[in-house]
């Protein structure tokens, strides 16, 4: 059948435009995470080849054809991405660590950025250090996750502000996230409440706020939530419980939004405490002293100092052995707002890290445990 000449016209103006607003990145990554990737692709070909081989029986060369595909597959999802053009993003906990570097570097490759601090209205030194940029595609906006009514109203302002050009709000990027430690009978029940409010209750509220916005432009949703998301340690049950609950939520949510054309991705990272100071030493400290003095007698007499005092070693072990390099991290919340092909999941982890996700998602639970804890 044969399109009329203003249809074929039309069919090709949209094909064109489509073409326009992607673009190769040829820059060669070697982050263990594209190589992961790349690598799942050429294997579930190599051994498809090879089954429908033995299936067939035949001399044609499936093996060539299969891992061709599975190549030119590797290659399209790690190499093309949308353009910038006139793309909007929201960003909480832009106060400090992953939020204000990433915010500052969206808004250098063009992004229309929305920066999110808790502390905007007290002019933090994270609010303070974006505004000195001065920039009309960057403004800083007063933002506490865990309230509804600086939800609506950055909602209010988002819509005064996009430009006219803009198709709405491209990109909500759920940063802002808050740490603590402990064995389970050491925490609070503040400190677990304060962990779920910020962690998960706050995603909810921003997703719930910002979906009309994102429905109009097709967006994304792009969360960080941890490698403690996918496998559990000791003394870290509030930040472990609250990242678990998320990543069944973001998979919900990722279900149900699909058929919008909204996509939804995370971030699951492995330890870059050194590099975003969510610890310091000051914090860890004052952490532990409060969770020592509040703690009940029975308790300290069943646990004891020492053993206190060595898990608090290895909290602070812990914060100063992780990577101090954040750029994993920005590109992965990049790639997963521009790739044409987004992943559900990115894993900005170096190789040890990569090994026991690997572990703890595959192999028996006893054999995780003998090897890591």
């Amino acid at each position: 059948m044969c399109l009329p000449n203003d249809k074929l016209a039309l069919c090709s103006r949209r094909s064109f435009s489509m073409m326009c607003r992607l673009k190769m990145k040829f820059n060669i990554r070697t982050d263990l995470d594209l190589a992961q990737r790349c690598l799942m692709i050429v294997v579930f070909s190599f051994v498809s080849s090879y089954v429908l081989g033995c299936i067939v029986w035949s001399s044609y060369n499936w093996c060539q054809l299969f891992l061709t595909i599975g190549l030119g597959g590797a290659v399209l999802q790690s190499s093309v991405q949308l353009e910038i053009e006139d793309k909007s993003v929201l960003i909480t906990g832009c106060d400090t660590g992953f939020g204000l570097v990433l915010a500052k570097h969206l808004h250098s490759l063009g992004f229309y950025v929305f920066a999110g601090c808790l502390l905007a209205d007290r002019n933090g030194p994270g609010a303070t250090e974006l505004r000195e940029l001065k920039s009309n595609r960057l403004h800083v906006i007063q933002l506490d996750v865990t309230n509804n009514d600086e939800w609506k109203k950055a909602k209010e302002f988002i819509n005064k502000t996009l430009p006219s050009s803009s198709v709405g709000l491209w990109g909500l990027v759920n940063n802002a996230g808050w740490a603590t430690f402990g064995e389970v009978e050491w925490v609070s029940i503040d400190n677990y409440k304060k962990a779920m409010d910020i962690n998960f209750n706050g995603v909810i509220l921003g997703v719930k706020t910002m979906l009309p916005l994102l429905r109009q432009s097709k967006g994304r949703i792009v969360t960080i939530t941890s490698g403690l998301g996918r496998f559990a340690v000791p003394t870290r049950s509030p930040y472990v419980a609250s990242k678990y609950a998320l990543e069944g939520f973001l998979d919900c949510l990722r279900y149900e939004v699909e058929s919008f054309g909204v996509k939804v991705s995370l971030l699951e990272p492995g330890n870059f405490i050194a590099g975003t100071n969510i610890f310091n030493e000051k914090f860890v400290k004052a952490q532990a002293d409060m969770m020592w003095e509040n703690m009940d007698e029975e308790v300290k007499e069943a646990y004891g100092r020492k053993h206190f005092d060595q898990k608090v070693d290895v909290m602070n072990a812990y914060m100063v052995g992780g990577i101090t390099d954040l750029s994993p991290v920005i590109n992965s919340y990049t790639d997963a707002l521009l790739d044409a092909f987004p992943q559900v999941r990115y894993q900005p982890m170096d190789l040890y890290f990569k090994t026991r996700c690997f572990v703890a998602t595959h192999f028996p639970e006893i054999v995780y445990q003998k090897l890591y804890l």
